[in-house]
């Protein structure tokens, strides 16, 4: 008697869970795509027609303009739709594409709050809403982003004070949030990030006296606090140096440094 053959059988079952992950592979780029095409039903003026053109679902969502798919996962890792003069509200669905490590929406006319949902980008490294019309108070979620390097909240009208949460971001390098309306103190736990090597906080309403706790900071190379109401500046860097300045009225000091630019930001870096 004939023995069974047992590789149609491994063959059927092999096909069945190759189909399984490629079905779930295009169900979660899928999943991308419906979260930019709900950002784009958010943006009310496009003026060069950048979105309307080319985001088109007749062509896959990783060849569209701005976005950046890893190589690995088949998922949107970035997203720079920066200067392209958007005019338009963020999505709460933007908090799902969670594999997303890069954001930029800087210079453009985004008006609102955050969503809470964008609490769940837990991948995020770079993240830029600078030089948009942009309210409510600073999140405190922003301090739960683990991995996050670079932070541009400037130019913006957030008020209300610092988190104490961005104290959390120990691997923060880069933090800008000046011309906004933040009042009260600088929190001591920001200088607990001591990977900072910028920290912008200019044109702002702070007040106080500067924490003495700046010098651990040992990595600071630009430092810009003008247009506040600090009372006194006890360390203030220069050239490697500390000294005390008194500094009554609206403040009008900076640390002159390798990053002339109070607005400063890092370039592009692919994610895959």
């Amino acid at each position: 008697m004939a023995k069974p053959s047992f590789l149609p059988l491994m063959f059927a079952l092999l096909s069945a869970t190759f189909g399984v992950i490629l079905s779930a592979k295009y169900s979660n780029i899928n999943i991308d795509q419906s979260v930019l095409l709900a950002l784009k039903l958010d943006i009310t003026h496009d003026p060069h027609n950048f979105l309307a053109t080319n985001w088109s679902i007749s062509t896959s969502v990783c060849n569209w303009i701005g976005v950046i798919c890893g190589s690995k996962q088949h998922r949107i890792t970035a997203l720079d739709l920066s200067s392209m003069d958007l005019t338009g509200t963020i999505p709460s669905q933007l908090g799902n594409l969670s594999f997303l490590a890069w954001l930029d929406i800087g210079d453009n006319n985004f008006h609102g709050s955050l969503p809470i949902e964008l609490a769940d980008l837990h991948r995020l490294e770079y993240l830029n809403f600078g030089n948009n019309n942009l309210d409510g108070k600073i999140p405190y979620w922003l301090g739960y982003f683990a991995k996050l390097q670079s932070l541009y909240l400037y130019g913006n009208n957030f008020d209300g004070v610092i988190p104490f949460t961005l104290g959390n971001l120990s691997k923060l390098e880069m933090l800008n949030l000046g011309r906004n309306q933040i009042s009260g103190r600088i929190p001591n736990s920001l200088f607990k990030c001591k990977e900072l090597e910028f920290l912008s906080l200019y044109n702002n309403s702070l007040e106080g006296n500067v924490p003495t706790e700046i010098e651990n900071l040992t990595l600071l190379n630009t430092l810009y606090l003008d247009g506040n109401y600090f009372k006194v500046v006890l360390l203030l860097f220069y050239a490697g140096d500390f000294d005390p300045l008194l500094l009554p009225e609206k403040n009008q000091f900076n640390k002159a440094t390798k990053v002339g630019d109070p607005e400063h930001k890092v370039p592009h870096r692919k994610y895959i």
